[in-house]
C-alpha cells in the first residue's frame, strides 16, 4: 500500500519509514518546513531545522523512496505559535507539541495523503493503534516502551484520523529503534532526541512571548493566599502554576505559584501543601471512541507529559467538557496544559485544563 510518512529528520521517523519500505510498502516521505530557513536560521533549536530536513532527504535517498518538503509555515504559525503566545499572555500554560502533532501534522497530512492516492499516514510516534472488530472502532494504545510513550500528545486524534494512522515504532523500544537504524545504514542512528520547544531554543518562553506581542503584558502584584502583597512581577506570561524559581521573593519557606489571576494581573503564591488540587475541569475534550461515556468511569489521568498517571473518576459534562476527581491531590494542575485519560493501556480521551 502507499503510505505517506511524516519525516522530521530524527531517528524515530526515519526508522518508521525504512521499516515500511523494507516491508514492501510504497512510501512517500514528507517533511514540514515550519519557518523561513533563509531569513531566520537561528530561530529554531535542535529540531525542525534545515539540517533535519536534509537528514530526512538523505534517509529517503538511502532507502529508496521519494521525499518532498512541504511548506507549513503559515499553518504552523496560526495553529501552534499564535496559540502559544495568546495562551501565555492570558495567564495559561500552553503545550504546543499537542497542537503540532495532532492539529497540524495529522489533520493536514491525511489530506495530503489523499491527494497522493495514499490511504495511510505514518509517523515516528511511540504509540499504537488497533481496530476492534467487536465495536468497529479504532483504539489508541500506549507504546510498548512506556518511557518513550507519546500518546499524551495524540489525545485529540479522531476516529477518521486513526483509521489512516500507522505507528511503525510503537511496538519497539528506543534501543531496538536505534539498532534498526544501524542495520539499515541510516546516518541518523545515533542522532540525539530533541526535547525543547522547537521555536524557543533558548528556553526563554517569556522573552519569546514579549517579542511576538505588540504590547508587553502589564506588571502586577505577587500575593500570598491571604492576599498579602509580597512583591511585584513583570507579566503573567513569565509564570506557571507550580513554579518555584525566579519568583524574586525572600521567604522563610519555599514558595510556589498557586494560580494566576489575569483579570487583576496577580500572581498568587503559597506553600507546597497549598499547591495540591484534587479536582479539575477540562474543555475541548476529545473522546477517542467518538462518543462520551454515559456515566462516571474510573481512569488514570495525566496532567503533564512527564507526570505519572493518577487514579481518578472521570465524568463527561456538557458537550466538549469533562470533570476529573483525583483520589489524591495532584501538584501543579496548570490551566492550559493537557489532561489525558487512560484505561490501562488505552487512551480514553483528553482535553485542556481550565
Amino acid at each position: 500500500m502507499r503510505v505517506v510518512v511524516a519525516m522530521s529528520g530524527g531517528v524515530d521517523s526515519s526508522v518508521a519509514a525504512a521499516l515500511l519500505a523494507e516491508a514492501g510498502h510504497d512510501c512517500v516521505g514528507l517533511s514540514m518546513q515550519l519557518y523561513d530557513q533563509r531569513a531566520s536560521p537561528e530561530a529554531f533549536g535542535s529540531c525542525c531545522s534545515l539540517d533535519d530536513l536534509q537528514d530526512a532527504r538523505r534517509v529517503a535517498s538511502v532507502v529508496g523512496f521519494p521525499h518532498y518538503i512541504v511548506n507549513f509555515e503559515q499553518q504552523f504559525r496560526e495553529t501552534v505559535v499564535n496559540n502559544f503566545v495568546s495562551e501565555y499572555a492570558s495567564g495559561r500554560t500552553p503545550i504546543p507539541c499537542v497542537h503540532c502533532n495532532s492539529d497540524l501534522k495529522f489533520a493536514t497530512l491525511v489530506e495530503r495523503a489523499a491527494a497522493l492516492d495514499a490511504a495511510w499516514v505514518a509517523t515516528g510516534h511511540y504509540a499504537r493503534v488497533r481496530f476492534d472488530e467487536a465495536d468497529r472502532r479504532y483504539h489508541l494504545l500506549r507504546a510498548v516502551d512506556r518511557e518513550k510513550d507519546q500518546t499524551y500528545f495524540l489525545f485529540s486524534l479522531t476516529q477518521d484520523q486513526l483509521a489512516h494512522a500507522v505507528f511503525p515504532v510503537g511496538g519497539l523500544d528506543k534501543t531496538e529503534v536505534r539498532a534498526h537504524a544501524r542495520r539499515l545504514g541510516l546516518t541518523v542512528a545515533d542522532k540525539p532526541d530533541s526535547h525543547e520547544i522547537c521555536f524557543v531554543p533558548d528556553g526563554d518562553a517569556g522573552g519569546f512571548v514579549e517579542r511576538q506581542l505588540r504590547e508587553i503584558p502589564r506588571d502586577g502584584e505577587i500575593v500570598d493566599s491571604s492576599g498579602e502583597v509580597l512583591g511585584r512581577h513583570k507579566g503573567l506570561h513569565r509564570y506557571t502554576v507550580g513554579q518555584r524559581r525566579n519568583l524574586g521573593l525572600s521567604a522563610p519557606i519555599p514558595l510556589y505559584v498557586l494560580r494566576l489571576e489575569p483579570s487583576e494581573s496577580r500572581v498568587v503564591v503559597g506553600s507546597r501543601e497549598e499547591l495540591g488540587q484534587d479536582h479539575l475541569t477540562a474543555s475541548s475534550v476529545n473522546w477517542i471512541a467518538g462518543v462520551a461515556p454515559q456515566a462516571p468511569v474510573r481512569v488514570t489521568a495525566r496532567i503533564r507529559h512527564r507526570h505519572a498517571d493518577a487514579p481518578a473518576t472521570l465524568t463527561a459534562l456538557a458537550p466538549g467538557r469533562a470533570s476529573v476527581r483525583f483520589d489524591e491531590a495532584q501538584v501543579a494542575v496548570a490551566p492550559g496544559q493537557a489532561v489525558v485519560f487512560y484505561d490501562g493501556e488505552e487512551v480514553v480521551g483528553g482535553g485542556w485544563i481550565d
